[in-house]
């Protein structure tokens, strides 16, 4: 509803709207699916989560020149070979969930296999030169992936994934499969294939499946540790579902680490002004350069006023840790703590010699322990060089609980060498 600010002119409206918190959409096919015996669609069962059924107008007008056509391709796209045959899904009817209606994280039950050993997600930390929209699209597009989910009531969401081995591990939104049944991925081939379920962690929203292929395309992953504001993105997906799959939309990165509320969780994130709908959760977001840089996963929405151009990414720098995880472990292990408070931006505390200043350090944490204290320079860590509080975190994720960390410090002129016994979660 809109108010009047009385201090203001007559005729001077301001609009006033409470926004509701961002939420995962996820496209909901209510249709009959595959296996539903004499192709009627069964009455689904109450969901916890609200939907809100589309009006048809709308997509009509858009799509009606195709429809028959896009039909036939969908049915033809989506269940070829692996795939259990299905009849067909109507892309002029369906449900999404509404953001931030969800009733919590719901269990997964798609057929689940373990990771082979030594499988992990790599982060390149180089880049080569730029390249044009038509160059990034045609490079990474083939690793992209439609990822239907049989929620087993009659309905399917519909999401996006992104292969990152060649022999078929990939990457998608927690909340794209979650409550699922059965699970089918699509190239932009045509070919599809049915996913297992490697793991996944609802709180990161993020999830690893498998497929059974060799030789297939995955996308090269870079550091978003490397990303600017007015940096030049990417996004590829698959918007309003199937038939608008392989969608290519551009932007630039808006914000980095920003604290976002999610169905009850706070997520730091990449913001970013690429266009993001439903049905783009789990997709890439990519830079220049033709690396994925994060994995799509919400969009700002208003009941009471149309918004644009706000989209959020989870950073790979932030989910290299959380994959690995995944695939060695099967679930995610606590972070260590360091204990220190530390400025955001080094200072040059002698010739060629920088460091980042501690602020402060915690009671009796391993950095206290280590004989870490306030006023020191850290100039290094894990080996690795720290210029600023984002490369101390970037070695912290390397860590669990239980390693020993070895730090170089500058205090009063002098170097100094402690080591951190990582005993402590963080908090």
């Amino acid at each position: 509803m809109e108010e009047q600010d009385m201090t203001r002119l007559p005729g001077e409206v301001v609009e006033s709207y409470r926004q509701p918190p961002p939420g995962e959409v996820v496209e909901i096919y209510s249709r009959p699916l595959p296996g539903v015996p004499g192709g009627a669609a069964r009455p689904a069962p109450p969901r916890k989560a609200a939907v809100r059924r589309h009006s048809k107008k709308g997509l009509w007008a858009f799509l009606g020149c195709f429809a028959l056509a896009a039909a036939l391709a969908v049915t033809a796209f989506l269940w070829d070979g692996a795939a259990p045959r299905h009849t067909r899904l109507d892309p002029f009817d369906y449900d999404f969930r509404e953001p931030g209606d969800s009733a919590g994280p719901q269990e997964v039950s798609i057929p689940a296999c373990s990771a082979e050993q030594g499988v992990t997600l790599p982060l390149e930390r180089q880049h080569g030169a730029s390249l044009t929209a038509q160059e990034v699209y045609r490079q990474v597009n083939p690793a992209v992936v439609v990822v239907l989910t049989d929620l087993g009531d009659g309905s399917a969401s519909v999401g996006t994934g992104v292969l990152f081995t060649r022999d078929g591990y990939l990457l998608t939104n927690y909340h794209v499969v979650e409550g699922g049944q059965e699970c089918t991925v699509a190239l932009d081939s045509g070919r599809g294939y049915e996913a297992k379920y490697v793991a996944g962690d609802a709180d990161s929203d993020l999830a690893v499946l498998k497929v059974d292929g060799q030789d297939l395309p995955a996308a090269v992953f870079g550091d978003s540790d490397l990303l600017a504001v007015g940096d030049k993105v990417y996004a590829i997906g698959n918007p309003l579902g199937v038939e608008l799959r392989g969608t290519l939309t551009d932007g630039i990165v808006s914000a980095i680490e920003r604290d976002v509320e999610v169905e009850g969780r706070t997520m730091t994130l990449l913001q970013t002004n690429a266009a993001l709908n439903s049905g783009n959760s789990g997709g890439p977001l990519i830079n220049e350069y033709g690396q994925v840089v994060g994995i799509n996963t919400i969009k700002m929405t208003s009941r009471y006023s149309s918004v644009e151009g706000l989209g959020f990414a989870i950073p790979t720098a932030y989910m290299e840790r959380i994959v690995n995880d995944l695939l060695t472990f099967g679930s995610l292990q606590p972070e260590p703590a360091l204990g220190v408070v530390v400025i955001q931006v080094g200072e040059q505390v002698a010739p060629d010699v920088w460091g980042i200043e501690v602020q402060s350090v915690t009671k009796n944490s391993p950095a206290d322990k280590a004989g870490v204290r306030e006023g020191d320079y850290v100039l290094s860590a894990g080996g690795q060089p720290v210029s600023s509080s984002q490369d101390l975190l970037r070695v912290r994720r390397q860590h669990h609980l239980g390693d020993e960390l070895p730090m170089t410090l500058w205090r009063d002129g002098e170097i100094v060498e402690v080591t951190l016994s990582l005993m402590e979660p963080a908090v």
